[in-house]
């Protein structure tokens, strides 16, 4: 395998600037902040869904063939019925932009980057209308689906702050476009569940107000982005197919591009395993609730902003992608490995009394997504409070978001520079649709780790799984020759 080049030491200390991608800059945040709502509605709406299509009459009041499947699912796997249907729900999204993100990543390699952006958000526009329009199950899956085969939204966004930037400046880009997330991790929360609040628990409300901000964008996409993919650059083919398992083959099987998806699916798993069990962690470990769990997340966002918004355009010029791709898996890992070990002791308030009073109408956590949501958690007992576990985890937490805050950005930024100019889209395509594929996997294996082998593991593993990443990574990612 070859090694992968990245930006020298020489090119520290210059000044960065790309007017070109302001825009893109602004419609991410936008669209990224969509991306939080729809996840954060979804975490928060499994009561009410439940409610809406369980109650008055129950799962026999839908589709006979709905009811067969589910059935099916009690019968040979031990699932209730609601708890299959939420998980599938849950997994919906991130396997239909795992399907969907190449093709129109390739599309717009070929057509340009505007137009395939404009497809991708109407579609996103037409999911969140029919989500919030729903009144069966079926609309529900499909406006999930919808929604994910048009998730290229953010690849397509990533190519056009790609093609406004230069080998000195794309690191620093797309961590710009990696801070949007953490906008929206802070913001898209606190949207949705004052949607939910102002509406008595109504899950089309969030759902409609998520439609009007597509809407917005759609419009800024229109009459503000210029197309950043001239012509001459794109992909010129007579082939009917944009697409074909062939080319994923090729791109996951050789050279220095299929180390950096491998890289980039499986340090998702570890860094998406840890957003998504955070919650269950620290309420097993601390007796933490949904509102202690709300500042926890609301931390982690601020520091993931600080980082991608400033820190890695500082850090990218001055030590380059390589140190930034290694330290980011040390810290990671580091961090993982030490959250494992936070000492049980609850936090001075906690009571274990009013924790089971406080779940017994259902459990609504930060950060949990379907596929774990009704997985029985252990509370802790009430004997031993204090701040020590507390502050244990909250500093290992920074090194964590330090580290997944540096690893996106870095590894995409190195993406691009290892293809030609018109493969750049179809790249980035592929790139989102593994961490796709991370994020509907990530929480299904460590809620079965979580359940089978303690709260420690999912952690622990996920650092050991990193640090074993680390080794190929000093080995095959090397310093590039200073630029002229």
């Amino acid at each position: 395998m070859n090694s992968i080049q990245t930006s020298s030491t020489a090119d520290r200390g210059r000044s960065i600037a790309f007017p070109g991608a302001r825009p893109a800059l602004v419609l991410l945040i936008l669209i990224n902040l969509f991306n939080y709502i729809d996840r954060y509605v979804l975490a928060a709406v499994v009561k009410p869904i439940k409610q809406t299509f369980f109650g008055e009459g129950g799962l026999a009041s839908q589709d006979g063939a709905l009811v067969t499947v589910m059935n099916w699912f009690e019968r040979r796997l031990g699932f209730t019925p609601e708890d299959a249907l939420i998980g599938l729900l849950g997994a919906a999204y991130p396997i239909a932009q795992f399907i969907g993100a190449p093709f129109l990543g390739r599309l717009s390699d070929r057509f340009g980057r505007k137009p395939i952006l404009l497809a991708s958000q109407l579609g996103t526009l037409a999911g969140f209308l029919l989500l919030g329009g729903a009144n069966s199950l079926w609309l529900l899956f499909l406006a999930r689906i919808i929604d994910g085969l048009s998730g290229a939204n953010i690849s397509t966004a990533q190519a056009v702050i790609s093609d406004s930037t230069n080998e000195k400046t794309r690191t620093q880009g797309l961590g710009l476009l990696g801070a949007a997330f953490g906008l929206g991790f802070i913001i898209g929360p606190i949207i949705a569940f004052i949607g939910l609040a102002i509406s008595g628990n109504d899950f089309h409300v969030p759902a409609f107000i998520a439609a009007g901000f597509s809407a917005l964008s759609i419009l800024m996409t229109q009459f503000w982005l210029k197309e950043s993919l001239p012509a001459e650059k794109r992909t010129h083919t007579d082939r009917k197919r944009e697409f074909s398992f062939a080319e994923l083959r090729t791109a996951l099987t050789s050279g220095p591009v299929a180390f950096l998806l491998a890289l980039m699916f499986f340090q998702q798993i570890a860094f998406g395993g840890f957003e998504q069990l955070l919650s269950l962690f620290t309420l097993n470990r601390l007796g933490l609730d949904a509102s202690g769990n709300a500042v926890i997340f609301v931390f982690i966002g601020f520091v993931i902003v600080a980082v991608q918004g400033y820190f890695i355009g500082v850090w990218s010029r001055k030590f380059g992608e390589r140190w930034l791709i290694l330290v980011g898996l040390g810290l990671l890992a580091v961090s993982l490995v030490l959250m494992a070990f936070t000492p049980h002791q609850t936090v001075p308030w906690y009571s274990r009394a009013a924790m089971q009073q406080e779940l017994s109408s259902g459990r609504s956590l930060p950060g949990e997504t379907p596929p774990t949501q009704n997985m029985p958690v252990q509370l802790p007992d009430d004997t031993s409070r204090g701040w020590l576990g507390l502050s244990w985890i909250m500093i290992t937490m920074i090194p964590a978001a330090i580290g997944g805050g540096v690893l996106q950005p870095s590894i995409n930024s190195l993406l691009t520079r290892s293809v030609g100019a018109d493969k750049i889209g179809g790249t980035l395509g592929l790139s989102a649709a593994l961490l796709s594929g991370a994020n509907a996997f990530a929480p299904l294996m460590g809620g079965i780790i979580f359940q089978s082998l303690g709260s420690t593991a999912p952690f622990l593993i996920g650092g050991l799984l990193l640090a074993l990443l680390w080794l190929p990574s000093n080995r095959l990612v090397i310093q590039a020759p200073a630029r002229a």
